[in-house]
């Protein structure tokens, strides 16, 4: 009997409790999954700023989690190149690409190869976007500052 292979791509950055749910989801919804861990590179470009967890570590901690069978590092932004090097017949996204032309697009593609885009519920009350506005409010102190009162490191 053939194995269901399912792929959960993302960047993965500030790892958090949406990360391990959307994990855990697809895990259930497949025989083998591989996580695509996106370069720090394809991560800027996606999203217009690089991670503040550098990939070596991204990919450590998803490796690091029961329900990954594999991690993959993408380095290209087709994810139809991603699945001629992976191979996998599930790709599972959040519920936050549902209905978007991104959404659309991603399972127009992967319907031209018989692979299945399957969204899980996006976590609402925690993003990797939520916790890096809270970071850029700190200071090297910790204490809050205004981010327009912030000043460029060297200059006063």
């Amino acid at each position: 009997m053939r194995q269901t292979v399912g792929y959960a791509p993302g960047a993965y950055d500030l790892f958090h409790v949406g990360h391990l749910n959307l994990l855990r989801h697809a895990r259930s919804r497949c025989d083998y999954l591989v996580a695509g861990v996106v370069s720090d590179e394809m991560a800027e470009r996606a999203k217009g700023r690089t991670p503040v967890v550098p990939l070596v570590e991204r990919l450590e901690i998803v490796r690091s989690i029961r329900f990954v069978d594999a991690a993959f590092v993408e380095t290209v932004p087709d994810k139809l190149d991603t699945w001629q090097q992976v191979r996998f017949d599930v790709l599972f996204k959040g519920d936050d690409w549902r209905g978007t032309p991104k959404g659309e697009r991603l399972e127009a593609d992967f319907r031209t190869v018989g692979v299945e885009v399957v969204y899980f519920p996006y976590t609402m009350h925690t993003s990797s976007t939520q916790l890096r506005r809270v970071l850029d409010t700190l200071d090297t102190s910790g204490a809050p500052v205004r981010p327009a009162a912030r000043t460029a490191p060297g200059t006063t």
